[in-house]
């Protein structure tokens, strides 16, 4: 099986059987998904979105969350994984929004890279999730799975992945594609146990091939 083949496989089995994925973060704005996806570092989206109601309402702009504390900050967000540091980067974050951008989250990679707490992963959600421009943010879910499927070739870094990714998946599918490739780590192919009998992607799997053949 050549790799175009195999992009062409998983590609369309997720779009049939997936369609629109979408972010299972809660979010109304690009500053609220900002905040959301830099609370979901190492935390489930389910705890994230149990947290940023009471955030949202006490800081409901960047300008009223640079107004506050670290401490107002940290006590709301303090049941989420590394609370000390994120409450620290999100209060960064928030000064620097509205004192360098006027509390607009910006629509430019290098820019939003300015910001504290906002790494390469971060930025990429923010374009293809807020903006809905071309983007490939690699998290673990997607690092361990595309490695695991074969659509990369034992790549190294988040961003030897999003490189290959990138020049191999078609810019109109791009974005809703790491959401598929989110959920189908998140749900199928699990890190411990992947769930192979009820994977539809078998057909184009190297992981697969080669174990079924054990």
């Amino acid at each position: 099986m050549t790799q175009k083949e195999r992009y062409k496989g998983v590609l369309r089995w997720f779009s049939e059987h997936l369609g629109l994925a979408e972010t299972e973060l809660h979010y109304r704005n690009p500053y609220e998904l900002l905040v959301a996806v830099i609370l979901s570092a190492q935390c489930t989206d389910k705890r994230v979105n149990m947290t940023t109601p009471a955030i949202f309402e006490r800081f409901p702009t960047p300008e009223a969350m640079a107004a506050g504390s670290v401490d107002e900050i940290y006590e709301l967000i303090k049941s989420i994984s590394y609370p000390n540091n994120k409450a620290r980067n999100l209060h960064g974050m928030a000064v620097k929004l509205a004192a360098d951008f006027g509390g607009v989250v910006p629509e430019d990679m290098e820019l939003l890279q300015s910001l504290p707490g906002v790494g390469r992963k971060t930025a990429n959600v923010i374009m293809a999730v807020a903006f809905n421009r071309p983007a490939m943010p690699v998290d673990t879910h997607v690092f361990r799975i595309t490695n695991r499927i074969g659509l990369v070739n034992n790549t190294k870094t988040p961003l030897e992945t999003e490189r290959q990714l990138v020049e191999n998946i078609p810019a109109d599918v791009l974005s809703t594609a790491h959401h598929w490739f989110i959920l189908h780590g998140r749900y199928v192919c699990t890190a411990r146990k992947p769930k192979c009998g009820e994977c539809g992607i078998r057909p184009w799997c190297k992981f697969f091939s080669k174990n079924s053949r054990i």
